[in-house]
């Protein structure tokens, strides 16, 4: 049996341990950009939980401990990878509802628990990672529960087992793993977790970090200094169909159920639910069907349907002068909820936040790539924000489930979560709002132009590679279009250029390019000048000192 005191320490040890060698795992990336955060993120989430269950009493019921630690790791989460353990644990902790102590069968139910909500949260999971790993440890710990286990420390230490053996087939099932010689780096964060925790469990041993409070300050400053390439995907169907279902707790459906039939008739998908209610995102062709499916369900409370092919453009208004960031404090106050609309955003760079709160985003949350910010971070840019809708633009894929975790925790307004995932397409959705328009309406109309938007990327290799046939130096510059990376060069000036004239069209009104840290003006001034001569001579080229770390140019073409 697993005492209270026990998990407590058993998280508290993991924790430890994933810090200790969170390097490791950060390195263990697949792609030459300067990245590397997996980490981190999946240590600053565990963090959170870790300090969160150090405030409560040895007395404490194992239920109690489990509940205060999904709690913090839900507000805590950062990127995709730390969400994700941060609902393997809400799983857990649902398995452990009410309990004072964990016999062997319910830590292999909560294990289980965990799994599926980890799954859930994925529109399409993508077997050879953290997933794989996490639901091939809860069998390994079910096999030895069946097999005669007796005692926690016997299942936990076949978890152990199953996700290391699993941790070793990633690359396997992903060959881009196999290609780069590396394991799946979130894979690798939970197998360190889980054994951290198993010391505790089978000795009473908290392994330590091996870090003083001072080095985990320092750790985590260097980690916001940090960038990560994120591989963006496009929009590919017409109707954004949002609906919540009053669920008919007479009717045995499964919410999974209806998930997996959305994921046959469009994309974006999002299934999320309670004892009351059955809320519904996708992207589809066929919203009739995606309506008539759920009422299966129950009854359809709310419906919004959105034509995401509507055109709205906007980008070459962008001025070319920085805005200066007005002053704001540090730690942003919650305010009430007296507007109708209001904005918040996530950039990286003075500039980019100054142009952001230009353009009408109450509160710019520091981050962007790898410097992923918190769930509890977003949360706190939204009860900053005085208004009753507060739309969010992550503009980063790896921020994009950390704020949709704010949805149900802010209780007192709404959350709308534009699915933004570059800068460009944060200010485009920005500046197609129209203070005129309803709600329903400026959600089309932004989620229209960012979807018109394409975007370049400049940055480094950060360590040798390759790519294709073509071998990558650490050092190179590297051209992105679209998040595919596309161009192995020396120059970042000349890389700008030809990305930006390989995503211009005849159709191209206007391109903004970004320039950030370790370009100066000069240089922002010659590849513009560069450009202009090889597009057309209607297109509007417009510089923006943006100030963004690791990323010399960010291009946005419309």
């Amino acid at each position: 049996m697993i005492q209270g005191a026990q998990l407590k320490n058993a998280i508290i040890s993991g924790s430890n341990n994933i810090a200790k060698y969170r390097k490791q795992v950060n390195e263990l990336n697949i792609f030459p950009v300067p990245d590397g955060d997996t980490g981190s993120n999946m240590s600053m989430t565990i963090d959170a939980a870790a300090a969160a269950v150090k405030e409560l009493p040895d007395t404490a019921g194992a239920g109690e401990v489990a509940k205060k630690a999904a709690a913090a790791m839900l507000r805590g989460a950062r990127g995709n990878s730390g969400v994700i353990l941060s609902l393997l644990f809400r799983g857990i902790a649902k398995g452990c509802e009410g309990l004072e102590e964990i016999s062997p069968q319910a830590l292999v139910h909560a294990l289980d628990l965990g799994v599926e909500e980890a799954y859930k949260a994925v529109t399409r999971p993508t077997e050879g990672t953290i997933l794989t790993v996490a639901r091939v440890a809860a069998e390994h710990g079910r096999d030895a529960l069946d097999h005669g286990a007796q005692g926690a420390v016997p299942v936990w230490d076949a978890v152990c087992i199953g996700g290391a053996q699993a941790l070793e087939q990633t690359p396997e099932l992903l060959p881009v793993l196999k290609r780069a010689g590396v394991v799946d780096a979130g894979g690798q964060g939970l197998c360190l977790i889980f054994e951290g925790m198993l010391s505790v469990f089978r000795g009473g041993i908290i392994i330590e970090s091996g870090m003083s409070e001072e080095e985990r300050a320092q750790d985590a400053a260097e980690f916001f200094k940090n960038a990560a390439a994120e591989f963006d995907s496009e929009i590919n169907f017409t109707y954004c169909t949002e609906f919540i279902i009053g669920r008919d707790k007479t009717i045995p459906t499964d919410p999974l159920e209806l998930r997996l039939y959305l994921e046959t008739i469009g994309d974006c998908v999002l299934v999320a639910d309670d004892e009351e209610i059955i809320k519904v995102h996708v992207h589809t062709e066929n919203p009739g069907d995606a309506l008539q499916r759920g009422l299966a369900f129950g009854q359809l409370l709310t419906v919004k349907i959105d034509n995401m092919k509507e055109q709205h453009k906007k980008l070459g208004a962008v001025s070319s002068e920085p805005a200066a960031e007005p002053e704001k404090p540090a730690q942003p106050q919650r305010q009430e909820p007296t507007e109708e609309l209001g904005f918040i955003s996530v950039a990286a760079g003075e500039g980019l936040k100054g142009l952001f709160l230009e353009l009408g985003c109450a509160v710019v949350v520091s981050g962007g790539q790898t410097m992923n910010p918190s769930t509890e971070d977003i949360l706190s840019a939204v009860l900053a924000t005085p208004a009753k809708k507060v739309f969010v633009l992550p503009n980063n894929k790896n921020i994009l489930m950390a704020a949709e975790q704010t949805v149900p925790l802010a209780e007192d307004r709404e959350v709308i979560v534009l699915p933004t995932k570059t800068i460009p397409q944060g200010l485009s959705a920005m500046l197609a709002f129209d203070p005129d328009a309803s709600v329903e309406e400026n959600q089309a109309a932004m989620l229209a132009a960012a979807r018109n938007v394409s975007t370049g990327l400049v940055t480094f290799a950060a360590r040798d590679s390759e790519f294709g046939s073509d071998a990558i130096r650490k050092g190179d510059i590297l051209g992105l279009k679209n998040g595919k990376l596309h161009y192995i060069e020396k120059d970042p000036v000349h890389t700008c250029v030809r990305v930006a004239r390989s995503l211009s069209t005849k159709q191209t009104s206007f391109i903004t390019l970004i320039y950030g840290e370790g370009i100066t003006a000069d240089q922002a001034q010659e590849a513009k000048r560069l450009l202009a001569a090889k597009v057309h001579s209607d297109v509007e080229i417009t510089l923006v000192e943006g100030g963004q770390p690791i990323y010399y140019f960010i291009i946005s073409v419309e």
